[in-house]
């Protein structure tokens, strides 16, 4: 018999879960699994079908189990470790059967909501109506659900939930929350229920770690491994980390810590996803153009690449570590697990896939490090600098003599196709390009001329990636003293 055919223990239903793919799967329930299997929770998740496409027919016929490959670098040491998941206890597919799914608020032991439904998945849809079975936005599931809870316990407080979005979006709990209020006024659920649930904990999350899903072109390799089939097989890097911002005590009803995760539970998230932004998304932006323009195809052939990885450390340590406010330890720590994760040799990251949107990107990741870097500095960063120069050589579409195929916001890319269009590749020339692009308010959210210094630095950077080559450009950069 294959092993996931056999029923796993059963606990308390304590958590329901919006959700049943790959991310949730490598994240949440891994971590309740952790907690189970130190006896420190005891409680399983209800998987509830966001859509009326998933896995929660695949999910009950594994009795909810399924095996967790966790590959990457951890520490300097090869991590290759599976385990076999039981934090499921069943699912449910409300476009089949809506009433099982509103009876789950009729729990008593039903206390967490976990959900990641896509960044648009909390979102307000008119349309929704308390009568639908089900109503199709994910906040009008809760809502509903929410409402049967209130009328089941009589408005009890104690039966309130506390509800951790996983979404990635900025203050998602609190977004969750305004949406959910918006329904409760739009149905007409009544004053008594809006303030029932203000005894309901609507947390702010941010999570991290990538998870590569079903490893398609290794299954028949990895069944002949464990020695079973497993059709919700799921591979995740080693690192994790989930921030959430809440009332502490809410931490001992949910003992990760305890269980030895990387989860932090905070008053104030900001300096987190601060953190996360401008040191793991910051060094994919100021680094992925220049690379790729220099022959490179994805993350890790950067970090095999001594010239490109020396490029990313400068940038990290020495320009964007010290426009952070956290412990100057934690920040080379998290920085440090960036680049063992940048190193990974089970994912292929694409750099082409990093590069969409790249203004955009730059704006938010890289460009308040390098104006935080000038105000405490009084002086330029050079790699966050040299980085703005290769976002500009990359927009003009060619790497190598070839045309590069550019996907993006179709207004930049017109701009761009413009100021390359007016660049001869004379110094005066390239010099008005730079003094142009950082101009413009659309890229940038302000005009970058005030800048002391910034447009003589890229314009330099520009003149020496088109005539020396990249390569030689970021020698240059690398040797120049900040």
């Amino acid at each position: 018999m294959n092993r996931l055919q056999k029923p796993a223990a059963q606990r308390p239903e304590k958590v329901l879960q919006f959700g049943e793919g790959n991310f949730l799967r490598g994240f949440v329930d891994w971590m309740l699994h952790r907690m189970n299997e130190q006896g420190q929770f005891n409680g399983q998740a209800v998987v509830v079908q966001p859509i009326d496409a998933g896995l929660t027919d695949l999910i009950n016929e594994q009795n909810g189990m399924y095996t967790l490959l966790l590959r990457g670098i951890q520490n300097g040491e090869t991590v290759d470790e599976a385990e076999l998941i039981t934090s499921i206890r069943r699912g449910i597919n409300p476009y089949k059967d809506y009433k099982a799914f509103l009876n789950c608020a009729l729990n008593p032991e039903l206390r967490f909501i976990v959900s990641n439904t896509t960044e648009a998945g909390i979102v307000f849809q008119p349309e929704d109506l308390p009568t639908d079975s089900p109503p199709s936005s994910f906040p009008a599931k809760l809502t509903a659900l929410l409402h049967k809870r209130f009328k089941a316990f009589h408005g009890d407080p104690a039966k309130a939930l506390v509800i951790l979005p996983c979404e990635l979006i900025d203050r998602n709990g609190d977004q969750l929350k305004s949406i959910v209020y918006q329904y409760a006024r739009k149905w007409k659920l009544g004053a008594d229920f809006q303030q029932w649930l203000e005894h309901c904990h609507f947390l702010n999350t941010l999570v991290d770690r990538i998870v590569t899903g079903y490893p398609k072109e290794e299954i028949e390799a990895l069944s002949a491994r464990f020695g079973y089939v497993d059709r919700l097989f799921n591979t995740a890097e080693p690192f994790h980390l989930w921030v959430i911002e809440g009332d502490p005590e809410l931490a001992k009803e949910l003992p990760l810590t305890e269980a030895g995760l990387n989860v932090v539970w905070t008053r104030d998230m900001t300096p987190y996803r601060t953190r996360k932004v401008r040191i793991l998304n910051g060094a994919h932006t100021m680094t992925v153009l220049a690379a790729y323009l220099a022959g490179k195809e994805t993350v890790k052939e950067c970090m095999d690449d001594e010239l490109i990885a020396a490029y990313m450390q400068k940038g990290l340590f020495e320009e964007i570590i010290p426009t952070l406010d956290l412990p100057e330890e934690e920040l080379k720590s998290y920085a440090n697990s960036v680049l063992e994760r940048f190193a990974n040799p089970f994912i292929k990251h694409y750099l082409l896939s990093i590069a969409l949107n790249s203004v955009s990107k730059y704006k938010t990741r890289v460009l308040p490090s390098l104006l935080e870097f000038v105000s405490r500095r009084q002086e330029l960063p050079s790699v966050l600098c040299f980085s703005l120069a290769a976002l500009l050589v990359f927009y003009r579409g060619e790497r190598q003599g070839e045309a590069i195929a550019l996907q993006d916001d179709a207004p930049h890319l017109e701009k761009f196709k413009q100021l390359w269009s007016e660049a001869d590749g004379s110094p005066s020339s390239i010099d008005r390009l730079v003094e142009e692009a950082l101009r413009h308010e659309p890229f940038w959210g302000q005009s970058l001329l005030e800048v002391k210094g910034l447009q003589a630095e890229v314009a330099a950077a520009v003149e020496a990636i088109l005539g020396l080559g990249m390569r030689k450009a970021m020698e240059q950069a690398l040797k120049r003293r900040r």
